[in-house]
């Protein structure tokens, strides 16, 4: 298959993304070929824009394993961006509509100096607090906090959120960047308590308007940022009476600038950047 795609970023979560009217195309095969770092262009996943009859336009995103999460907050900005930048759809006001597998979520762009969109601001709709909305195997009714939880040696206390994809938020006292991330995440990814898998945070509060945290995603592993994760470690610090409405989340790739009152929708805001346009041609048959 070949086609024109944008390589693009927030807060150093990359993602390829192309447009096309296919929806029925080997899109998790060419996933895994495209988001190769030594065979392909290398990102952390696909992104497609497709028609949609109900918002602007449908985001499908596809994981580096080939899998399909319901939603990605980084994803998301750049996905506008792409649109706006390329003229794709016309919104003077910088609202755009994307469907996605959470439901249709509302979008605003800001643009810059140069024109072009710099930031976007995106209402990620309401958290969901039950186990089921997690896909946790468990009988519990209402949030689930401070779940016990061993993974490779390591006494876990969970909370779980849903932001239309499930996470499993972990607090600690510690610098996120001294936790053995690439051990642990896999393990609480496939933990058989989750009946999808989950995403993985491991979270440190600074105090009531500062959070540190890094990421382990489900089905791509670590990544220099994560938008439903920020979203998911706020909406969990918040819960427990540790931070105020207005945070940031300070990862590795960048600062995300989450706003949640403690009823409706989580608000997710940050920057979109473009790093280049090319043509893919890979061949089919490439590994």
């Amino acid at each position: 298959m070949k086609f024109n795609f944008w390589k693009m970023h927030g807060t150093g979560n990359d993602f390829v993304l192309t447009e096309s009217d296919d929806p029925d195309a080997d899109w998790p095969n060419l996933a895994r070929r495209v988001c190769d770092r030594h065979f392909g262009v290398g990102a952390d996943g696909l992104i497609v824009a497709f028609p949609s009859a109900v918002a602007g336009r449908r985001m499908r995103i596809f994981n580096p394993d080939g899998s399909e999460p319901e939603m990605c907050g980084n994803g998301i900005r750049c996905f506008v961006k792409y649109l706006l930048d390329r003229g794709s759809i016309v919104a003077p006001d910088g609202v755009v509509t994307v469907e996605t597998g959470a439901g249709v979520l509302e979008a605003r762009a800001t643009r810059g100096v140069d024109g072009t969109v710099a930031t976007v601001r995106v209402a990620m709709g309401a958290p969901r607090l039950e186990a089921a909305d997690v896909g946790a195997q468990l009988e519990a009714r209402g949030p689930v906090r401070d779940l016990p939880l061993e993974a490779s040696g390591e006494q876990l206390a969970l909370t779980l959120v849903s932001m239309g994809n499930p996470h499993a938020v972990h607090f600690i006292d510690g610098s996120p960047d001294a936790f053995e991330l690439e051990r642990i995440g896999p393990v609480v990814e496939h933990d058989p308590l989750f009946a999808h898998r989950t995403n993985f945070e491991v979270v440190r509060v600074q105090d009531r308007t500062h959070l540190d945290m890094r990421v382990w995603e489900r089905g791509a592993g670590i990544t220099l940022a994560c938008g439903t994760g920020a979203c998911a470690a706020v909406v969990a610090a918040r819960l427990a009476g540790r931070v105020d409405n207005d945070v940031e989340v300070a990862l590795p790739g960048g600062v995300l600038r989450i706003s949640w009152d403690g009823d409706g929708s989580v608000f997710l805001e940050g920057p979109a950047q473009r790093v280049f346009e090319a043509v893919w041609e890979g061949s089919d048959e490439q590994a």
